[in-house]
C-alpha cells in the first residue's frame, strides 16, 4: 500500500529541458491516455479544475500524454458548487469516448448523500462508471467522490480514502473495505482515492510520474508554483 504525507516538493530547473518534450522511457506508456472527468450538479470546482490542470500541464509539454474531456448524464449544462458557474459536459454517458481512466469529483457532504439516494444518479452516472470499471478502467475519486461508489461495489475489499468529514460515513457504507485515515491518496493500482480537495492534485501529480516519469511531473509542479505533498511507501 502506497500512503502519502506532506512534505515540499523539489523543483525542476528548467522548464525548457532539452529531453522534455521527447521523453517516454521504455517502461512508460506509449499512447495517450483517455481521461473522463465526471460532472454532476454542485460538482465541487477544485476537486474537478485541480486534477484536470494537471493532466491538461502533462499534455501540454508532452503532447499525446493525455486526451481529457468531462462526461455528464447528458451534455445539459451542470451547475457547479454553489450554482456560482455552469459547465456544458464535452460528452454524455451515450458519447464518452472509451476512457481508461474516469476521474470522479466530489461535492458537498450533503449533496453526496442525497445522490447516494439518487435511484436515478446511481442508475445513469454511477452505473456507467461501474460498466467501465468491470471493462478495466482506471478509477480515480476526489474527495468525497470515492462516497459516491458506495451502492457500486467497486470499494469493496479495496483500502480507500475520502474527505474527514465523510471518513466514518464511508465506513459505515462500505464494510467490506479498509477505510484509511490521516492519508493524502490511497493507490490501489485500478482504485486511486484521495482525501480533501487538494489531495487530488498530489493524486494527479503522482498518476503523472507513474504513467510518464518524474521530469513531467517536477515540471508540472514549477508551471503550478506548488508545494507538493509526496509520498512514503510502506
Amino acid at each position: 500500500m502506497l500512503v502519502f504525507n506532506h512534505r515540499q516538493g523539489k523543483l525542476c530547473p528548467n522548464l525548457k529541458n532539452n529531453n522534455l518534450y521527447i521523453m517516454m522511457n521504455s517502461n512508460q506508456n506509449s499512447k495517450s491516455m483517455n481521461v473522463a472527468f465526471l460532472i454532476y450538479d454542485q460538482v465541487e470546482a477544485l476537486d474537478l479544475n485541480g486534477p484536470l490542470d494537471v493532466f491538461i500541464k502533462a499534455n501540454v509539454i508532452a503532447p499525446g500524454s493525455y486526451h481529457c474531456y468531462t462526461v455528464g448524464k447528458t451534455r445539459e449544462t451542470v451547475q457547479m458548487e454553489a450554482a456560482t458557474m455552469a459547465i456544458i459536459p464535452t460528452h454524455s454517458i451515450k458519447t464518452a469516448p472509451l476512457p481508461d481512466m474516469i476521474v470522479i469529483p466530489g461535492a458537498n457532504p450533503d449533496c453526496v448523500m442525497e445522490y447516494l439516494q439518487d435511484n436515478d444518479f446511481q442508475q445513469t452516472l454511477m452505473k456507467w462508471v461501474k460498466d467501465h470499471y468491470d471493462r478495466g478502467t482506471i478509477i480515480f475519486t476526489v474527495c468525497t467522490g470515492s462516497m459516491l461508489l458506495s451502492k457500486t461495489g467497486i470499494l469493496d475489499h479495496y483500502e480507500i480514502t475520502t474527505h474527514a468529514m465523510l471518513l466514518d460515513a464511508l465506513e459505515q457504507h462500505n464494510p467490506k473495505s479498509i477505510v484509511k485515515r490521516a492519508v493524502r491518496f490511497v493507490d490501489q493500482k485500478r482504485l486511486i482515492t484521495t482525501a480533501g480537495i487538494t489531495a487530488g492534485i498530489d493524486a494527479a501529480l503522482y498518476l503523472v510520474e507513474r504513467h510518464y516519469g518524474k521530469e513531467l511531473a517536477e515540471n508540472i509542479i514549477e508551471i503550478f508554483e506548488y508545494q507538493q505533498n509526496t509520498s512514503d511507501s510502506k
